[in-house]
């Protein structure tokens, strides 16, 4: 059974490294694909000298063009999406996100984080779906069609996709992890807008997937 880890990335060179370590240490994963979505940064450098693909797109194209992406550029059975401004990942986190695929137990898993930072735990229990730390086979991402299309929706697209067609899905409590905020990284103001403009889209692509399925 063959592993991928897709890591889509925007502007994360501060975090990307750290995130690809773990990966290539850890004994299960085949194959490491950072997708640079259009970063300006030193994202593509970090990452490829952390020793991951990396796969550079021209613009901006939103995190769900870049998980598609990555999914093309793979032909693993299980693919694990991991954020790329992860705070705190450990080899245990990835084995708890993927050892219930490869036990046949449930066909994804979305990682909740847990005793984290108080902000981030927050958040993730208020809407867990949202989480982009999961691992999915890939029969059930390629049930999804348009996924490059959702933009910040993707994780509500998945999650979506799993629930209308009864597909087998399981939290897992990830402790000790977080992930760098959009405040912490753009200031406060730019932060925050930011952090609109992606509820917007998980909405807005709520709402074009429900209609899209039916």
């Amino acid at each position: 059974m063959q592993i991928a880890a897709v890591i889509p990335a925007y502007n994360e060179g501060d975090t990307v490294a750290q995130v690809v370590t773990q990966v290539k240490n850890h004994r299960l994963i085949d194959q490491i694909t950072v997708v640079s979505d259009g970063s300006t940064d030193n994202t593509a450098i970090e990452a490829t000298q952390a020793g991951a693909n990396v796969i550079e797109l021209e613009s901006n194209q939103g995190k769900g063009a870049a998980m598609q992406v990555g999914i093309e550029n793979s032909k693993s059975d299980i693919i694990l999406f991991l954020d790329a401004d992860l705070l705190g990942l450990t080899a245990e986190h990835i084995d708890q996100l993927l050892m219930p695929l490869i036990k046949q137990q449930t066909e994804m898993t979305i990682g909740v984080f847990a005793d984290g930072r108080m902000v981030t735990d927050l958040a993730q229990k208020i809407a867990p779906f949202l989480s982009g730390q999961r691992a999915v086979k890939r029969s059930v991402l390629e049930g999804v069609s348009d996924l490059n299309m959702t933009k910040f929706g993707v994780e509500v697209a998945l999650t979506q996709h799993i629930k209308e067609n009864d597909i087998e899905i399981k939290e897992i409590e990830l402790h000790d992890l977080s992930h760098v905020l959009k405040e912490e990284k753009l200031g406060v103001v730019k932060g925050f807008k930011s952090r609109l403009k992606m509820y917007w889209d998980i909405a807005r692509n709520f709402s074009w997937f429900k209609n899209k399925i039916k």
